[in-house]
């Protein structure tokens, strides 16, 4: 199973409050590990201008201001950016799919700081990292859910509703989920 490029949903009762409600996008997935940034967790203290600023990138007048978000617990300091792949960036530049692409390197701090970045984007800090075959053993103990991840909702600005959103588009209805696993 490869979940490369596909939304993980939080279930209710995960055990883990720093995923809770969570939608994560998956930027890589192997026998060897996943890595994904959560996607609708905005970090409310801290702008994109201001982020900047502090590592001294100049914002010119096309800058865009781009969301910030808290992407895992993984390395909180350091910086991600999950983008619509019309930007090319460079080596360092994860082509995920057709649709989207990650890029961790300064280059596309300042490309967006110009207004020369990507159509679509959002920035993490952090990111949410699993071991070998800890994800596949999380999803058995009904700890999430897998969806296709469309750009409509991971870019979104809307993140307040992303999680019941990204629900919906199994079929499912928020309320009638339970922390429990079954066995048929």
């Amino acid at each position: 199973m490869d979940l490369t490029g596909k939304l993980l949903i939080a279930m209710p009762g995960m055990g883990d409050v720093r995923f809770d409600k969570s939608v994560v996008y998956l930027c890589a997935h192997s026998d060897k590990g996943a890595m994904g940034l959560i996607v609708n967790k905005p970090v409310h203290d801290l702008s994109f201008s201001h982020l900047l600023n502090q590592l001294g990138v100049k914002q010119g007048p096309g800058g865009a201001e781009i969301r910030v978000h808290f992407g895992g617990p993984v390395e909180h300091g350091r910086g991600f950016v999950l983008h619509s792949s019309d930007y090319p960036g460079g080596e360092a530049t994860l082509h995920v799919d057709e649709r989207f692409a990650m890029t961790a390197t300064m280059d596309i701090l300042q490309a967006i700081a110009q207004g020369q970045g990507p159509e679509r984007s959002i920035m993490a800090l952090g990111y949410a990292g699993w071991g070998p075959g800890q994800i596949e053993a999380e999803i058995l103990r009904n700890g999430w859910l897998t969806a296709e991840a469309s750009p409509d909702l991971v870019f979104a600005k809307q993140d307040a509703t992303k999680w019941e959103r990204a629900l919906k588009t199994l079929g499912v209805d928020p309320v009638g989920l339970s922390s429990a696993a079954g066995r048929a």
